[in-house]
This record gives structure tokens, sequence and C-alpha cells, in this order.
């Protein structure tokens, strides 16, 4: 009778990487669901300031992203990059405690989503390589459910601290600290590069060339879906709009972390099992469906709810998408091609939020809300489209590193 051969394991590093993720969103999360009513009601800015402001943030990240991701595909070592994004975020976030101007936020939050743009690609290149090729998957999911956890933990912590008056806003920003510190010690102790042999260097970076066609063709589907997925901050907007107080935006934030955290490593395994593209398109059509939901809503209990289907839509989508990602490239391109990914996400960032703020202020929320959908789904055709060919040679490796 012969056993049942042994399922691979996650392995050190992924839960390292996790435990990092999950206390630096710990750190961002009690500032990020307060940042909007502090811009609005603070300092002053509108909405659509406040989506030049992600968009920027994350425009600016995404850049850092390829450079990192290209840069660590020619070096023996990630973990140098991944250290030093982790540790620039954990030094400037709190300083949003100083700011007196939308202006100076937007200082701060580009000097945070510097730091991210280091450490995205390589960290998730690292995770790709610790583990074996069927857990990709869930791997991914697993990162992104510790995040999301921290995510629930960070507003729970904001939310008591200001409804028990134990310390002011500004006061909660600086308490972030605390655990972008824990995060940081974790990442320098725990975590351990994944050893590899690299390419030579060459005198000039030839970024796209190594790359398959059907790697930019699912690249040009996701940058026209994120022309649809503007920041978050809209939708905590749109929730006090419906009645919700602001008092409650943090547990309100929170219980969408609930749900992406419980749904996460669900929806990374489900992308191992039935095909990362079946995952997206189901994720994706949520998605358009949540946004047409807060395109017609009319009460605070709607506002609950689709924040709360909202959250299944990150499930299914978070750890597919990465998964596809190192699915459609030689290992050794993987930290360029996150790059590229992550370069994709941020650039459609600025657009999508300063154009979802500017039909808010000119046609009303329903209506931005609406235009959203309507780009998810037709991004879902598109989506559907790429699975009609694949590149020989660059299937799934059925072994991978594990640490």
């Amino acid at each position: 009778m012969t056993t049942p051969s042994r399922r691979p394991t996650l392995g050190r590093n992924v839960i390292a990487l996790s435990a990092v993720s999950f206390l630096t969103d710990v750190s961002s999360e009690m500032i990020y669901p307060l940042l909007p009513i502090f811009l609005t009601t603070t300092l002053g800015a509108s909405a659509s300031f406040i989506g030049a402001i992600e968009g920027a943030a994350e425009s600016t990240a995404a850049l850092l992203k390829l450079a990192s991701g290209w840069w660590s595909d020619r070096v023996r070592q990630r973990k140098p990059l991944v250290v030093l994004g982790y540790g620039l975020a954990t030094v400037v976030r709190p300083l949003v405690a100083l700011a007196t101007s939308a202006s100076q936020v937007l200082v701060i939050r580009l000097a945070d989503r510097v730091g991210k743009g280091i450490r995205t690609a390589p960290r998730d290149a690292l995770i790709a390589e610790s583990v074996n090729a069927s857990v990709r998957g869930r791997a991914f999911g697993f990162h992104r459910a510790a995040d999301h956890a921290g995510g629930v933990l960070g507003p729970l912590i904001a939310f008591a601290v200001l409804s028990w008056q134990l310390a002011p806003l500004r006061t909660v920003f600086w308490l972030a600290a605390i655990p972008g510190v824990l995060s940081f010690v974790v990442l320098c102790v725990f975590v351990r590069d994944v050893p590899r042999v690299v390419q030579p260097r060459s005198s000039a970076p030839d970024l796209s060339q190594p790359l398959p066609r059907s790697f930019w063709r699912v690249l040009g589907v996701l940058f026209l879906f994120t022309l649809g997925n503007s920041t978050d901050a809209f939708l905590l907007l749109r929730a006090t709009q419906l009645g919700v107080p602001i008092a409650m935006a943090p547990i309100l934030w929170a219980a969408l972390h609930v749900v992406k955290s419980a749904s996460s490593t669900h929806g990374g395994a489900l992308s191992d099992r039935i095909g990362r593209r079946p995952a997206l398109v189901m994720g994706w059509t949520l998605y358009a469906a949540v946004y047409l939901g807060f395109a017609r809503a009319t009460e605070p209990w709607h506002a609950w709810a689709l924040f709360g289907v909202y959250g299944i839509y990150f499930g299914l989508t978070e750890g597919a998408e990465r998964a596809l990602i190192a699915d459609l490239v030689s290992p050794e391109r993987r930290g360029t091609a996150y790059g590229w990914f992550s370069l994709a996400i941020g650039l459609g960032a600025l657009p999508a939020s300063l154009l979802f703020g500017q039909v808010w202020d000119r046609a009303g929320a329903p209506t931005a809300f609406a235009m959203g959908a309507a780009i998810a789904l037709t991004a879902v055709v598109g989506l559907l489209a790429t699975g009609a060919s694949r590149d020989p040679g660059l299937a799934p490796q059925s072994h991978g590193n594990r640490i």
C-alpha cells in the first residue's frame, strides 16, 4: 500500500514575511482609514485632492517596484532591498502626525510609498522562490491573509484609542510606529534569502525581451482593470455619505479586512485548483457588482454589506494575480516580472483615482461607481480572451525551493 505524498509546506520565509506584512499593516491601517477624514475635516482637502494624493503615491511606488525588481534579478540576494524598503516606510509613516497641510501629507505618503516600491517586487519574488509551485497560490494567499489581518487589528486599535478618548488623532498616528518597528525586527531576524544563480550583469538593462508575450497580454488586462479600481478612500467617503458615523470608519475598515483575511488563503488555494484566470474572472465580476451596489446604495447598512462582499473580491484575486505572474515567466526573471506587474498597477492608480475623483465632484458618487463597474466588466472580457493561448515551457514547475 502506497502512502500519499506529503503536501508541500509554506516554509519559514512565507510565514516570516507574512508576519512582517501583518505588523506593517497594523501600523499603516492605524492611519489609512482615518486619513481621508483627517484630510477633509482637519486639513480641508477635496475629494479630487485625495485622489491625487493616493494616485501619485501609488504611481511613485510603481516606478520603484520595476527598478528594484529588475535589480533583484541581477544580484544574489533579494533581502537587502526588502529590508531597505520596509525600513524607510517604518521611519516616515508616523510623520503624518506632524502634518499641517494636505501637501505635507502628500510628501509623507510619497516617501512611504517609496519604501513600498523598493520592497514589493523583491519580496514577491522571494515568496515565489521559497515554496513548491503546486502551492504558490496558497502561499501568496496566506501572505495576503496575514496582511489583511493586520488591517483588522490596526483600525481596531485606532478606534479604541479614539472612542475611549485615550489620545487625540495625531497621537494615534505616532502610536503606529510601534508595530512598524516590530515588523522590521522580524524581517531582519527571521527572513532568509533563497540561494540562486544570477545572470551576468549587462551594460544596458533589457527589461522586456526575456518576458513572454502571454505575460504582456495578461499585464495589459490587469492595467485595464486598474483604471477602474480607484483608491479605497472613496469607499470610506461613500460610506460616510450613506450615513455611517465617522467614529465607525475604523470598524468598517476592520470588518473589510476580516473578510479579506478569512478569504485570501482559500482564494489563493482555489486558484491552485481551478486555475488563475477563472479565479480572477470570479473576483473581478464580484468587484463590478459591489461597485454597482455602491452606486445604488441609500442606507448605512448597505455600506456595511457591500464592504463585506468587497473583501471576498480581494480573497479571490490577490493571491491568484501574483501566482499567475510567477507561472508566466522563468524563475530568473521573476523580480523583473513583479516589477512590471507593480508598475502597471501603480501607473493605473493615478489616472484611476484622479478620474474617479473628478467624476465624483462633477457628476456625483453613483456615476463614479458605475463607471468603475463598467471598466471592471470590460477587463473580465479581456482576461477571458488572454486564456486562448499559452506560451510553451512556462507552466509551473513541479518543484520549488523551500526554506
